[in-house]
């Protein structure tokens, strides 16, 4: 994963809604906002290129371990072979292979290990840009709708529109808890089910 990713992730996630409403509140905030959202999808579809090279690199690093325990396992039967009948010296070579392999294992186990780590973050990356892009979406449909109520004139909608502004604040600031509340209980689901299980009798 590069620096870049993470800063741009970084910057996109830290944005505030708000924010950039005022920016541009006397300009044209529906396109403005549209193209928020597309830079948005813009940086998915990076770390989701990015989470696919490091899909391949954890493949490739599991795939030489494999490799190399199996033929670890294999030179042990060949060294146990090699003793019993006195052949010294085949066993020797094939113990020299052994360490080999074991001096590359740490190393191997250490990457494999690096490409699982870089991977669940580029995934919760992918998870809190997702919850940005949904947040810009609702405020871009709440600003529509607030401008055609307060378009609308007098009438019934007339007294909603005038607190608009607060009210969509109040929304956002609902849908944020709502959403907080909603990741709380599934914390809380997963733990029961995780004392459950293991609770149960072996």
């Amino acid at each position: 994963m590069t620096d870049t990713i993470a800063s741009r992730v970084t910057r996109v996630v830290s944005g505030s809604v708000h924010a950039l409403l005022d920016a541009v509140e006397n300009a044209a905030p529906e396109a403005t906002m549209g193209q928020a959202i597309r830079e948005i999808d813009r940086v998915i579809d990076d770390v989701r290129a990015e989470l696919g090279r490091v899909e391949a690199s954890k493949h490739l690093a599991t795939a030489q371990l494999n490799k190399l325990n199996t033929e670890h396992e294999q030179l042990a039967g060949q060294i146990e072979a090699a003793l019993g009948q006195g052949r010294e010296d085949l066993a020797r070579a094939g113990v020299e292979k052994q360490l080999n392999i074991e001096d590359q294992l740490p190393v191997l186990q250490k990457s494999l290990a690096d490409q699982r780590d870089a991977g669940k973050e580029l995934e919760g990356y992918i998870a809190a840009l997702l919850a940005k892009k949904r947040e810009m979406e609702q405020a871009l449909r709440d600003y529509v709708a607030a401008r055609a109520s307060h378009a609308a004139g007098p009438g019934s909608a007339a007294g909603p529109a005038t607190g608009r502004g607060k009210s969509d604040a109040t929304k956002l600031r609902e849908l944020q808890d709502l959403q907080r509340a909603n990741r709380i209980q599934e914390r809380l689901a997963q733990l029961k089910l995780a004392r459950q299980a293991g609770g149960r009798p072996g």
